[in-house]
Formats: C-alpha cells, structure tokens, sequence
C-alpha cells in the first residue's frame, strides 16, 4: 500500500503559503509508516518546532489500474475518505529553498492520519462538491469543498496513473485548502465531511 499526496490543488491554499501555481499536479509519496494506527495519538516529532495539519479529502483505490483514461478513472475508486497530511514546515522551508526533496518534511513516521471509515462514492450527490472541514478544540479552522480543487478526482486518477500503477488499498491525498496552521500538544481534532465526523485525535 503507498500514499500519494497531491500538492497545490486549491489556488486559495498557493496564495496562502506564496507558491507558484503549477501547470501540472505536484505529487509526493508517504510510505506507509506515516499512517497514524487506528486509536493512537498524534505525537509531534523532535525535529520539528513548527507542524502544520492540512485536511483532505482521500480516495481509496479499489482496483488495479495503469495508465487511466479520465473518462475509465471512476471505475479505479470506490470510496472517498478524510485524512490530514501532517507536514513539518520549518524542515519543507529549508529543503525547498535548498531545491531538495520534500520527504523529510512530508514521509516521515506518524505524518498522516486517515479516517476511521471510508465513504462509497455512490453515497454521495455529486463527488465533485464534497463539503469537509477540520474543527480544533470545537472551533472550525478550516473549510473546503471538491467543487474547489484544480484538479478534480478522475483528472487526479489518471494523471497519476500515468506515472505509478495503482493497486487495491492505495490512497490518495487529493489537497488541501486554505486554512492550514500549526499544532500544539492537548489540542482535538475532529475532521468532517458535511456533517459527518470521520476522525478525532488528539495531539501529543
């Protein structure tokens, strides 16, 4: 199983951190020691002082595909998750203005958490509107919707398919929007998709 994580897919998330929007998506991989297991807390790492949350919406692959056409990419996922890619931004800063990977800011061990269930694509209206949101503490810090990504779900799909061969159990970190800000210890977390909670965590 491996994680694919898709960066800058929201413009309103490029401003927020001063990126150049790119003409492609920007892909990273975590291994799949960066899962946070199921009823573990999120523990910080030493290497860090400055850990950002970014919730996104998560696609599980449900079954073997390469080179995707967008119009097949459907057929490749059944189910749509939340998740928070955990990002070490002070380490990502440094290896960017180095011209360095990302992995050490982005891969390393307990950097992404992932819902408790997974929800079928047939469960909703129209995938490409999906509301979800992160609250801290009750209090709702940030907000987006599929309707905003610059790249939807089946482009996402077969883009990557082009360049890694999907299996079975896969995920997806389709991006996140604005809104992204760092964790402290004792802080809760519970993320949403409309007005269903998907996860709570808290951090250590």
């Amino acid at each position: 199983m491996k994680i694919i994580c898709i960066g800058r897919n929201y413009a309103r998330h490029i401003e927020e951190l001063q990126n150049e929007r790119p003409e492609e998506p920007v892909i990273f991989i975590k291994p799949d020691t960066a899962l946070v297991p199921k009823g573990n807390p999120l523990f910080l790492p030493d290497f860090s002082n400055n850990v950002h949350y970014e919730t996104e919406l998560v696609l599980k692959i449900g079954r073997t595909g390469k080179a995707i056409p967008p119009h097949k990419a459907r057929e490749y996922y059944r189910s749509i998750g939340l998740g928070l890619d955990i990002t070490a931004r002070d380490l990502q800063k440094k290896l960017k203005e180095k011209g360095l990977p990302w992995e050490k800011a982005k891969a390393f061990d307990f950097s992404a958490v992932v819902s408790r269930e997974f929800i079928p694509v047939s469960d909703f209206k129209d995938i490409n509107n999906i509301d979800f949101s992160l609250q801290i503490n009750g209090k709702t810090v940030q907000e987006g919707s599929s309707s905003r990504m610059l790249w939807k779900f089946d482009e996402l799909v077969s883009y990557i398919s082009r360049f890694f061969t999907l299996r079975v159990g896969d995920l997806i970190f389709t991006g996140t929007p604005e809104g992204v800000g760092r964790l402290e210890r004792d802080m809760i977390l519970e993320g949403f998709i409309g007005d269903k909670s998907m996860f709570k965590i808290r951090v250590k």
